[in-house]
């Protein structure tokens, strides 16, 4: 298998009149697609893209949608016709979504309904082909209706995604992942034992397909096994709880701040029937694991992994007894060695950076392959954890300028650049700080101009224009002055230190 659009053909040919996908748009509605349909729905798809719409192999296609069946069909349809996806998050705004489609060179986007308005603000003015719903339906049709397209022998090392992800600062840029890496990381997860899902799960798909976590350990660990997932546009913890009962749901790839909104709503008995619960993205808290253990009867399997390794690196699946904060031993066929700071494995117990070999990395950033693997093929995460006496390891911090909100990354330096565009602000700094629901959640430092009164709902207000919701600070503090190094450069170190007084 090279493309990872052969899962769906694959699938069909398993379980022809099994059912691929149950899709709630609203609590009490319900639609279900087979896998025989939805592999025809995804040739249609992909000829449409190539003959009505004239793109060649290697374009690219932005994904705007929700967690609906146009999503699952338009991304095998893309990856089909041998172009390249490019998911986006459907709460940027549309100068950020602007941003990313002139960065991949983007030739069409495909939206739904809940995006159509800002994809359109996105793209006003350029000449770039935008298919709206209406749209996409009539690709579908003239595929169905034309000559179909000649197959794409594109797939292996060929790109498939490009996941804008970033390093610790800056700029999101844009991780190339190949068929190869990411048909290599479900392989990877399927090896481990238990496994974490099988034909006979139904899994529920609520994470974001546009995050890496909910579109290849989700969805695509779906289409290889040929489960059937259950699509869930927004997370509502009673609701979401509440079809998970109803859809007879028994596999659930999570984050942190599901189980602790579930915690929250007294839903944890919805959850009796689950056999696997998964928790990525963030870190778990302990005290989480062991509510659940109590409440549910079965542990939350914690992994750690990133975009950049497609993305699954370590399972408490490949140990043998989960730990609280342990985020497990490397998933076979992928390997880890902690290092210091001058690339020697550190000793015994010692904290180091975590360094990531296997199959299953990404190609290097968009467009020239900058940041990749070294040529004995490690790639440095940026994150530290060490190992204890029997091989698991703990995450001791992610990377320091890093805020990681309910499992999405965030960058200071966009969130800067983002509110230094008010008038007001001469000067801003921001930092992670601890949040009960989310994690961690961004702090803004802004220091107003001479003689400007600058008030902390003046910043929020203006970063609603530029950000999405989760980029956002929720705590702006104003201040006289930054303190800053002997360089010249804001000392962060200072105000988180400032944070734990």
């Amino acid at each position: 298998m090279a493309n990872v659009a052969d899962l769906v053909r694959a699938a069909a040919a398993r379980r022809p009149g099994g059912v691929a996908l149950v899709h709630l748009p609203t609590l009490g509605s319900r639609t279900t697609t087979t896998w025989s349909a939805l592999d025809a729905d995804v040739d249609a798809t992909a000829a449409g893209l190539r003959t009505a719409l004239g793109l060649h192999e290697g374009d690219r296609v932005a994904l705007a949608m929700a967690n609906t069946p146009a999503f699952v069909t338009s991304y095998f349809a893309v990856l089909r016709a041998g172009l390249v996806a490019v998911p986006m998050n459907i709460g940027y705004t549309a100068p950020e979504i602007a941003r990313l489609l002139a960065e991949a060179d983007v030739k069409v986007v495909l939206c739904d309904d809940s995006t159509l308005v800002v994809v359109e603000e996105a793209v006003a003015g350029s000449h770039r082909v935008h298919v709206d719903p209406a749209g996409l339906d009539a690709v579908t049709a003239a595929g169905r209706r034309g000559a179909a397209a000649s197959p794409s022998d594109r797939g292996g090392e060929d790109l498939a995604v490009l996941m804008f992800t970033s390093g610790t600062s800056g700029r999101p840029r844009a991780a190339m992942l190949s068929h190869r890496a990411l048909l290599t990381n479900l392989e990877q997860c399927r090896a481990l034992e238990p496994t974490p899902m099988g034909e006979d799960d139904v899994v529920l798909l609520v994470l974001p397909l546009f995050h890496i976590y909910g579109l290849n350990t989700g969805l695509g660990m779906v289409a290889a096994t040929a489960a059937t997932g259950v699509l869930a546009e927004r997370f509502d913890p009673a609701g979401t709880a509440a079809a998970v009962r109803a859809e007879g749901v028994t596999n659930i790839p999570g984050a942190p701040p599901m189980y602790v909104a579930w915690a929250g709503a007294d839903a944890y008995d919805e959850l009796r029937g689950v056999r696997m619960l998964a928790s990525g993205a963030s870190s778990l808290p302990p005290a989480v694991l062991e509510q659940v253990q109590t409440a549910v009867g079965i542990t939350i399997r914690e992994g750690y992994g990133l975009t950049e390794t497609a993305p699954v690196v370590t399972s408490t699946l490949a140990s043998p007894v989960v730990k609280a904060g342990s985020i497990g031993r490397p998933i076979p066929g992928v390997e880890v060695r902690l290092v210091d700071e001058g690339g020697t494995d550190v000793l015994d117990d010692d904290a180091g950076e975590i360094w990531v070999r296997g199959a299953n990395l990404f190609s290097g950033y968009w467009p020239d392959g900058s940041g990749g693997p070294d040529p004995d093929g490690w790639w440095a995460t940026g994150d530290v954890a060490y190992a204890d006496e029997d091989g698991d390891l703990f995450l001791v911090d992610r990377r320091k300028e890093l805020v990681i909100v309910s499992g999405f990354n965030v960058y200071p330096r966009e969130v800067e650049d983002a509110l230094a565009e008010h008038p007001d602000i001469a000067e801003v700094a921001v930092i992670a700080v601890p949040h009960p629901y989310t994690g961690e959640a961004v702090k803004a430092f802004v220091v107003p101009r001479d003689g400007a009164t600058l008030r902390p709902e003046d910043v929020t207000a203006h970063a609603a224009t530029r950000l999405a919701r989760f980029k956002r600070p929720t705590i702006v503090t104003v201040v006289a002055a930054l303190p800053h190094s002997a360089t010249g450069k804001v000392a962060k170190g200072k105000l988180r230190e400032s944070e734990q007084r």
